[in-house]
């Protein structure tokens, strides 16, 4: 696609991002990382037919900052915001843009799945290091991995408000929070280390052409996280999950020694067990969630607040609602919606599975709210194949649930139903 025939704000961001880019050394920093990983992805944003997620362009902000100061870089921080987010709209009013949210959004989630894993591996491995070698090589892979898991939460947020606006017209769109810090700039005329699949590709373009990593179902990161197991499928009967209550002192101060422990590991570069005590951290009783919340903020942990939220999303359904009801109550209700777009992002099979152990246990309006939250992200069809398995209650609630959407989703999904023949 010629410049000339985008949309004004997609041009008017990619002159600026090849201004940006001018400025900076090719041949260091996450500039040199990004040209040797992806050039045809840097190409095509370039040129403005494709829109770095935001954590690229905070890298080359990193950049500039150590090439020309700090206030050279906050200069050009607040036109990048303005112009990323007025791109992010042009590009997703385009014909088909949903579906194509849709299709990252799912390659960007097994990335994020595939990046746990591989810090839970390297972990391990690090833990039983023989030799000082060895590791100082695990140490510095363990930085790539923890920042291609940093790069892909990041991402699946970011396409989630992207999907979330699609469906909510009015919504204005978002610019997206700061990158989370990243592990040490590149030494300048140094060869980036060579890496596993990971963040500094581009979202969306070199992931889908080379397909997504093909990696086991995933594992729970820690001992006392193994409630998670399953996601969705499988999973304990709902009634065994207590019902959560309102936190007391002795939660916050478990929540407050937890970031304090969070934060010393990040001190000390141990991201991998960093990683580990968040997916600890995910098991706790819903009511402690918002506490950590407010801990991690206060902290200046934000970027482990949005993999906490993550971690979470892989709970049961019914620890999922319990800590989106937390959330809410709590007046975080962004967090708790963003909390069962990020749920929902599963096959259809364990959906429906999710929504009759809901519905079967009474839970109504948990049911209605995760087919909600399900529909706003998704496609009708999808929403068909989830349907499938037992048309008679899930049809009504689907339908429900989309009415709650728009009346557009609602109609959509109707026709999707007829189509798929669980709606006469």
């Amino acid at each position: 696609m010629a410049v000339a025939q985008l949309p004004g704000a997609a041009v008017d961001f990619a002159r600026f991002l090849a201004g940006l880019t001018a400025r900076l050394d090719r041949r260091s920093g996450w500039l040199a990382v990004f040209l040797e990983r992806d050039p045809d992805g840097m190409r095509a944003c370039l040129a403005g037919s494709e829109l770095p997620p935001w954590d690229v362009v905070d890298a080359l902000l990193q950049d500039l900052a150590a090439d020309q100061g700090a206030a050279a870089a906050r200069t050009e921080a607040a036109t990048a915001r303005t112009l990323h987010a007025a791109a992010t709209a042009a590009h997703d009013a385009g014909p088909g843009a949903a579906a194509a949210l849709a299709g990252r959004l799912d390659g960007m989630l097994r990335e994020q799945r595939y990046a746990a894993e591989r810090l839970q591996e390297l972990t391990a491995h690090r833990a039983t290091a023989t030799t000082q070698d060895a590791a100082a090589a695990l140490d510095v892979d363990l930085a790539w991995a923890e920042d291609d898991h940093r790069r892909a939460t990041a991402r699946c947020a970011e396409l989630c408000a992207r999907s979330d606006a699609l469906a909510t017209p009015a919504a204005a769109v978002r610019a997206p929070a700061p990158a989370a810090p990243a592990p040490e700039r590149p030494a300048r005329q140094a060869k980036p280390r060579k890496r596993p699949r990971g963040g500094a590709r581009f979202a969306g373009i070199a992931e889908e052409a080379a397909g997504p990593p093909q990696s086991p179902a995933p594992v729970a990161p820690a001992p006392a996280a193994a409630v998670r197991g399953a996601r969705f499928a499988g999973v304990a009967d709902p009634a065994e999950e207590p019902a959560p209550s309102r936190p007391g002192p002795g939660d916050a101060h478990a929540a407050g020694g937890a970031v304090a422990h969070l934060h010393a590991l990040r001190a000390q570069g141990r991201g991998g067990e960093a990683h580990v005590l968040l997916a600890e951290l995910a098991g706790w009783p819903a009511p402690r969630l918002p506490l950590l919340a407010a801990e991690l903020h206060r902290a200046g942990l934000e970027a482990d607040w949005a993999t906490l939220l993550w971690e979470v999303a892989a709970l049961p359904p019914a620890g999922l609602v319990a800590a989106a009801d937390a959330l809410a109550a709590a007046g975080r209700g962004a967090d708790a919606r963003q909390l069962l777009r990020q749920g929902v992002a599963r096959p259809a099979p364990e959906i429906a599975d999710a929504l009759h152990l809901l519905t079967g246990d009474g839970r109504d309006r948990q049911a209605r709210a995760l087919a909600g939250a399900y529909l706003a992200v998704r496609s009708p069809e999808d929403a068909a194949g989830v349907a499938r398995s037992d048309p008679d209650r899930l049809v009504p609630l689907l339908l429900d649930a989309a009415r709650g959407v728009s009346e557009e989703r609602h109609w959509d999904l109707v026709h999707a139903f007829r189509v798929a023949g669980v709606l006469a």
